[in-house]
């Protein structure tokens, strides 16, 4: 890891950052140019670094595991709800398609590490769970999981890692902020006053219904 660029001048750190960005090879950071602004270059930062952890992670889940990371994703939330989810509820917490986590849980059931129930209020409906032999595997995957985060965020010593940590609840926060001021979506324009009231085709404007 480079040391810390807290004291460096903006030139010095532009300069360092291109120097690690070309012995790293090409990323989503490649994209910055040194007109950018200040938020943009984080942003992609951000990403880049993002992007390399999970890379890391998917890489060793399949190399160790022969497994894939929306097939762990899955088997963690079931883990954490011992009752089972509904394909709906999966889908949400996952935030992927209900076509997705279908083909997921297919797999899964084929290879007996979780089933499906008849849900206990909707009968058209089911209740997916982890089967023993599931929960034993995602324990065992998710231990080994913990171990590579920890290495793979070891360039961070505790003291940095609390203060990224809440950086990013600032800016969790921030987000959340602006989410809660945008405005609903208009249902749609009315039409304008002494304008014949015979349909006429028209092309649909994008998120019409």
């Amino acid at each position: 890891m480079s040391r810390p660029h807290s004291d460096l001048p903006a030139e010095a750190q532009t300069a360092d950052a291109a120097g690690e960005a070309a012995q790293l090879g090409p990323d989503l950071e490649s994209r910055v140019v040194d007109d950018d602004h200040q938020a943009l270059k984080l942003w992609l930062r951000l990403l880049a670094c993002t992007t390399r952890v999970e890379d890391q992670i998917r890489n060793r889940l399949r190399q160790q595991f022969d497994t894939t990371l929306p097939r762990f994703d899955l088997l963690a939330q079931l883990e954490r709800h011992p009752e089972g989810l509904s394909m709906r509820e999966l889908s949400q917490r996952l935030m992927v398609t209900g076509g997705n986590v279908t083909g997921v849980v297919d797999q899964l059931e084929a290879e007996s590490l979780v089933q499906r129930q008849p849900h206990a209020s909707d009968r058209r409906s089911f209740t997916v769970t982890l089967t023993p032999s599931g929960r034993r595997l995602f324990r065992r995957m998710a231990a080994t999981h913990e171990a590579w985060v920890v290495e793979l965020l070891g360039g961070w010593n505790a003291a940095q890692k609390g203060e990224v940590y809440g950086l990013l609840a600032h800016l969790k926060l921030h987000l959340a902020g602006l989410e809660q001021a945008r405005p609903a979506p208009k249902a749609g324009k009315p039409g304008k006053p002494g304008k014949a009231s015979t349909p006429s085709p028209a092309p649909r404007r994008k998120g019409s219904p």
